[in-house]
């Protein structure tokens, strides 16, 4: 019995250095969906730069389909650094989407126009 708890004890600590030894690592991006009900769009948030992109699903004759992606147009680039989230209306017929700076509290909307995902100013 006690060489099993001295075991067990060494195998904890194992474990715990384990831990400790692992780099911390955050996500870089968040993902999140278009609310609007019907519309296959799903947003790229790069959460340090406040970029914004998306991507949808395209059929294509002759094949299982392509993923279009649009580039980040006016408004949409990368902001000064800080802390960005996405925030959904969820209103079921709004496309756009919230970008939200956590630290200064400001937010833009940001929707696909043309081909390109743009953003408004942002405002408190």
């Amino acid at each position: 019995m006690a060489s099993f708890k001295r075991f067990s004890a060494v195998l904890t600590g194992i474990g715990l250095f384990g831990a400790l030894a692992l780099p911390a690592v955050a996500a870089n991006y968040q993902f999140m969906a278009s609310p609007a009900t019907g519309l296959n769009l799903m947003y790229r948030l790069d959460k340090l730069t406040g970029e914004i992109g998306a991507c949808q699903y395209g059929l294509k004759e002759g094949t299982i389909g392509t993923t279009l992606c649009y580039r980040s147009g006016e408004g949409a680039g990368a902001q000064t650094p800080s802390e960005y989230a996405l925030a959904a209306s969820h209103h079921e017929g709004e496309a756009g989407i919230f970008r939200v700076d956590l630290r200064s509290g400001t937010m833009s909307i940001c929707y696909l126009l043309n081909d390109a995902i743009v953003c408004t100013p942002p405002g408190k």
